[in-house]
């Protein structure tokens, strides 16, 4: 009975994991991709389309909002999970820690370390070029 469960979830079962792998490499990118100078370009494209759609998305869905998270929701919600956390960083800490900090805490530490990602790829993309016009002139 299990085995013919699995197989009829099969699609939700590798959605949920597509979602939880994809995802959690791309949080890992947006707070590390601006310490590769090969990747440095693209991290900025991915943490300013990130703080987009927390801040722009988030007009209308809600702040922090991320389109990944509500497709991952829809998947979970499926599979018939409930009680699901606003914050997609609680959930993972929860799935894969088994940790429930405070939400006011995780909320706190996702927007510190993006805007000091962020902050750091702007540094490493544009200090050359601001340096290197200062020589020029």
């Amino acid at each position: 009975m299990m085995i013919f469960t699995i197989v009829l979830n099969l699609p939700l079962f590798l959605a949920d994991w597509f979602f939880v792998i994809f995802h959690s490499v791309l949080i890992l990118f947006n707070l590390f991709g601006w310490v590769w100078r090969k990747t440095r370009k693209a991290h900025l494209i991915t943490i300013s389309l990130t703080l987009l759609s927390w801040g722009f998305l988030g007009i209308w869905y809600g702040w922090g909002y991320c389109p990944l998270t509500d497709w991952h929701w829809q998947v979970l919600e499926k599979m018939g999970t409930e009680g699901l956390p606003n914050s997609y960083i609680s959930y993972l800490l929860e799935r894969l820690l088994n940790w429930q900090p405070k939400q006011e805490w995780v909320d706190m530490g996702t927007l510190a370390f993006t805007l000091l990602a962020f902050g750091m790829s702007i540094w490493v993309n544009f200090r050359k070029k601001i340096s290197t016009a200062k020589i020029s002139e």
